[in-house]
This record gives C-alpha cells, structure tokens and sequence, in this order.
C-alpha cells in the first residue's frame, strides 16, 4: 500500500468523511438558488449534490456559518483572475490544514506501492453546467488531449511521465478511473494536490464541440479554428481549466467565473453542483460571490488600509504591517501574521544560462558566489527591515523541517567582507578605477539585478545589500520590470541576476519529492535551460554542463526510485549539502511573518495559518468555502 509518501493520511484506502447520518442528510438549499429552483430552472439541492457528499471539517474554533454576501478581494493584474481556482481548492485530493493529502473531489483513492492509483469518484457529482463528472472526462483528457498531437506536441504532462513512461490509465466503470505505472510515481498525489494543479480530467461534453474528432466542422472559419490545425488553438484558448478566464468553461471550484477578460473587475457566483456541506447539511459556499478588483500593485495596500478588501494577503508585504495596524478601528478590519514557510523571503538568482560571453563564466564559479553571498549584510536587513523578526539564512528548509541543519542555514552566509575580497581576488578580478573591480575584458564590474517590479521591499534590500557589495568592490543596479518580462529576459539570458522567492515548501520532509532542488523546470531563474532540457526531454534547452547541477538531477532520479525513507533522507541531505555549498541561489532571510487583513464581520479565517502557495494555495487549504460574513 502507500509507503513514504509525505504529507499523506495512511490507510489502505483514502477515503472521504463520512456522510451525513440520516437524521442530517436533509439538505440545505441555499436561498441564492431558491427562486430558480421554485421555477423549475434548477434542480433541488439533493438533486444537485452527489449521493456522497464530502462533509467539511472545520477547523477548532469555527463554526457552521450563514449564506450571502459578497468577498471583495483585490488582485494587480486580470491573469490573477486564476487565484479563483488557487484558493477555492477543489481538487481530486487536497491538504488539509495539517498538510496531509486527503480526498476532496474524489471519494476514495486506493494506492497501490505508490504504483497504481484507483480513483474512485462520486457518483452523481456534476460540473457547474448540471452535466454529470465521470470517468469519461479523464478518458477524454487523456485520449483527446494528453495524447493528441495537434493539442499536445510534446505528449503528455512531464508529470505523467516516470523516466520517460507514460501510465496505463483505465476505466473500470463511471465512477473508476486507474493510473499505473511498472515504478513508483510519488509525485502523483501532490502534483494533483498543488496551489497549480495537475488536472488530469476535462469537461468533456463541453470541449467536444471544439474538438475536430468528434466536431469536423471545428476546423471551420466561422468556429474560431479556421483551418484543420486552427482547431487546436481554439480547443485550447477553450481549456483553460487554471487560467480559469473563459467564463463558459464548465468547473468544479466552489465559485464559476463569470467575467471575460479583459476586465477590471472579475465576478464569481457560487456553483450551484459544488460537492462539499458543512456538518449541518448546508451546501458549501456559504459566500454567495467573490469579486476581485484588479488595483496596480503598489496601491494594493493602501487600498486595504482604506477598507477596500475583505480578505488580503497578496501583494501585501511585512513592511505593510504598521500601516495596516493603525488602520484597523477605522475601517473595520484585523491584520493578522500568518507564518511563512519559503527556504528564502528574498533569494537572488544568478543566472547560469547568461549569454555573455565574460559574465558566463563568472557566474559559474562558486568562488563569485560564495563572494556575493559572504558580502551581504543579513543581520542588518533583518533588524532595519523585518524589526529582528525573521531568520538570516541561506536558501534551505526552515527549521521545523525535520531535514534541517544549522551549517545548510549559515554556510557561507555569515557577513564577512574581507573573505568576500579575499575570494574576488584569487579570481582574478582586480580593482580598477573608484575602487569598482573589473571584468576580465575591461568592463566595470556592475551588475543589475532585476525584479518583478512588485514589491518595494525587494528595492529596499536590494538597496541594503547595493552598500555592502560596493565595499568589495561591485556595483549594484536594481532594475523593477514587469513579472513576464522578467522571466523572458532570465530565459534568453539577457539578465545576469533576478530577485524571487526561495525554495516553495521549506518544511518538507524525506517524502517530499526535492525536484525544486534540481535543474528540472524552465521557471528556475538559476538555471532556465537546464531545466527546458528536462522538461522537453532533451529536445530543447541546454544540458546541465555543471558537475553539481548534473549530480542534483541524478541525486532527484535516485530519490523517485528510492526504496526506503532512509535512503530517500539520506539523497534529500546530499541535494541540501550541495546547494548550501554552491549557492546556486543567495538566500537572504526567512520566517519573515505574513499580513492577512480580515474583515471584522468575516468568520472562520484562522488567526494563525501559514501562507504558503505549495503546499497551501495560500487561503486555499483553510477552505474559503467555509468563510461566512456574520450580519
């Protein structure tokens, strides 16, 4: 049965909370339904529900709440529209707030040696249009989707993929769906469970229309195909399950989308077939909609000071905090600090793929590393930036991971200027004019780091850190951009070093797949084209010509065919060993405490919580469906 596999409930058979007893199983229909009910435009609720509903467990100190209302949330930009579907978490499995998986969609799931998963659905569970979810929608993913050319040129999800084998994926009946592979897949069950999701169904009866196998007219001009490969694109603008911008795309989140981009303010109404009740037998969401407004980011935290958000955490920064606190009897709101779980609040990513020719190598001598990293002031930022609150550390796990070391925290993080010059020495990079050191071709030794342009508290550590690299000799130039532009500059090497967050899940523990730690995915600032050649199978990027980055995918191949949990800590400590020591990013502080602005009137958000997006979809593990405004 299931072995090793973090962050799970163990049992021969996930299965869900049970159903309501009898005596409760009378359900509650919500009275935003109740007028189309009474007209015969929608089926009851016990219609509407599934034969098994999954019951929500409130956390300690919450409590069964009441329909209606409105959440007005802001976001900085319309593509947040997609944080519908991060914090409603619906998902087939989720964590719960004890970062377990559990079922949630699913009913039950049996897992074999973490090689064979049977998935069993709800029966008579629907889509936000009525239509009923079953095993068709998987077989239709992956059929129709995952395995045809025009929609998928590279074939299935990397993520489907066990050394490069594709699962045997079957469907027993309606309410049955198997996924098997010939080795462990541990990734599986978190991959489903994540803030972005592996969907691994479709609304089927919906996409069809835009599918050409079973639509031959969905290559037709007048359809949006407009030639018999123009079918693909459309059925993809179409899917777009996480993006969650096609209002008409049928869903199975606790709220539908009911605006079209672009627009400056996104609409959600409550799904009338959402499958989860609260122990009284009251169908979930208590909320009737939740309206997010999109604000330029900089403005996000005073607008919340004004009041202007009834829940808000994105965008809002711990130098916010005091403000926020003195706005709090004025407008009707609580700050909360929830506690963070990153490797690194701030990191810096040199980038190994760099084009230039004199920069290349530079960047890709540890020595320059360990310098920039020796050079860098963390007790400082800590006291003037996060009052002594967080942790000066190094990109690692945090210290409630049962994997962390004191030496993986401090190695070479402790500031030391003279050692830092020591290292910029022996490498040859001699002080020129104005005491700026130079490139072995002449150049002044400057170096713009760049941002997302989201935070000013990244601009005022990178201002902290600017004064005491310029002590050894190197200039530093912030640069904010915007957030796709600087991945695109990181990609085509254009950026030498950019400012981001630090490793997602710094409490993991053995079982946790340590992919984040190896070249494996293109988002990597340190490393974009190492990991594209992961991705795409060798078919582009670049191959991993660093002995360490080479050894930590390896080292994260290892660890998927790991036997035993001793093994799988003893390849997690080597992949921790290799990072503290390479700096392949600069980690700056953790632990650094997280604003959460709370409506007064707004019930059952945890006053302490952690906010992370993997695992946590941020608000999503507390179940914003269980969010109630008191009247």
């Amino acid at each position: 049965m299931i072995k090793n596999l973090a962050l799970l409930v163990l049992a021969p058979v996930l299965a869900c909370v049970p159903v309501l007893a009898a005596a409760q199983a009378k359900y509650v229909e919500p009275p935003a339904f109740e007028a189309e009910v009474k007209a015969g435009t929608l089926p009851p609720v016990a219609k509407r529900l599934p034969e098994n509903p999954l019951v929500a467990k409130l956390p300690a100190g919450a409590k069964p709440g009441q329909y209606g209302g409105s959440l007005n949330m802001l976001i900085g930009r319309s593509r947040d529209v997609r944080m519908l579907v991060v914090y409603g978490y619906a998902r087939l499995v989720g964590y719960d707030q004890n970062f377990k998986i559990t079922p949630d969609i699913l009913e039950s799931i049996d897992v074999k040696d973490e090689r064979v998963f049977t998935m069993k659905l709800r029966k008579g569970h629907r889509w936000s249009d009525g239509q009923p979810f079953t095993s068709d929608d998987f077989r239709y993913f992956w059929e129709d989707v995952a395995n045809n050319k025009d929609l998928s040129p590279t074939g299935p999800p990397s993520d489907l993929l066990v050394n490069g084998e594709a699962p045997k994926v079957e469907y027993p009946d309606k309410q049955t769906v198997r996924y098997s592979w010939s080795k462990p897949n541990p990734d599986f069950l978190p991959r489903m469970a994540g803030a972005s999701p592996l969907f691994i169904f479709r609304p089927a009866q919906y996409l069809k229309q835009f599918h050409i196998k079973y639509n031959k007219k969905a290559g037709d001009a007048d359809t949006g195909g407009g030639s018999k490969r123009g079918w693909a694109a459309n059925h993809n603008r179409e899917d777009n399950m996480y993006q969650y911008d096609n209002p008409k795309l049928p869903t199975l989140q606790p709220w539908i989308n009911t605006s079209k981009p672009p627009a400056d303010r996104f609409v959600a109404a409550r799904n009338p077939y959402f499958h989860r009740v609260d122990t009284e037998g009251r169908q979930l969401p208590y909320i009737d909609r939740v309206v997010l407004s999109v604000a330029e980011g900089k403005l996000i935290p005073a607008k919340t000071g004004a009041g202007e958000s009834d829940l808000q955490a994105r965008d809002i920064q711990f130098n916010n905090f005091t403000f926020l606190k003195k706005g709090e009897k004025t407008n009707n709101y609580s700050t909360f600090l929830w506690k963070t779980a990153r490797g690194s609040h701030f990191a810096l990513f040199p980038n190994l793929n760099v084009s230039d020719p004199v920069w290349k190598p530079i960047l890709r001598d540890a020595r320059f590393r360990h310098a920039l990293s020796l050079a860098i002031d963390r007790a400082q930022v800590n006291q003037v930036l996060y009052f002594g609150l967080a942790n000066e550390s190094n990109d690692t796990v945090v210290e409630q991971s049962p994997l962390y070391k004191k030496d993986y925290q401090t190695r070479w993080a402790k500031y030391d200027k003279k050692a830092a010059a020591k290292l910029l020495d022996e490498m040859g990079l001699k002080t020129g004019a104005g005491g700026v050191r130079r490139l072995p071709d002449g150049r002044p030794m400057e170096i713009i780091v760049e941002t997302a342009g989201e935070s000013t508290e990244q601009t005022d550590v990178l201002e902290m850190i600017r004064e005491t690299w310029r002590e050894v000799g190197i200039k530093l130039f912030p640069k904010p951009t915007q957030r796709e532009v600087l991945r695109n500059r990181v990609f085509s090497g254009e950026a030498l070093i950019s400012v981001w967050t630090g490793i997602e899940n710094g409490l993991a523990n053995a079982d946790v797949s340590p992919e984040e730690l190896a070249p494996t995915s293109q988002q990597q600032l340190q490393w974009p084209k190492f990991g594209q050649f992961y991705e795409t199978s060798g078919k582009a990027g670049e191959t991993p010509d660093i002995a360490e980055a080479a050894e930590l995918l390896k080292l994260n191949g290892a660890w998927r065919n790991a036997a035993s949990r001793e093994e799988r800590t003893k390849i997690w400590h080597r992949m921790l060993e290799i990072h503290a020591e390479q700096q392949f990013v600069i980690g700056v502080v953790n632990g650094v405490g997280q604003p959460v602005v709370v409506r007064n009137t707004l019930r059952n958000v945890p006053e302490k919580g952690v906010y992370n997006w993997d695992p946590g979809a941020f608000f999503g593990i507390y179940r914003p469906d269980t969010f109630w405004f008191s009247k």
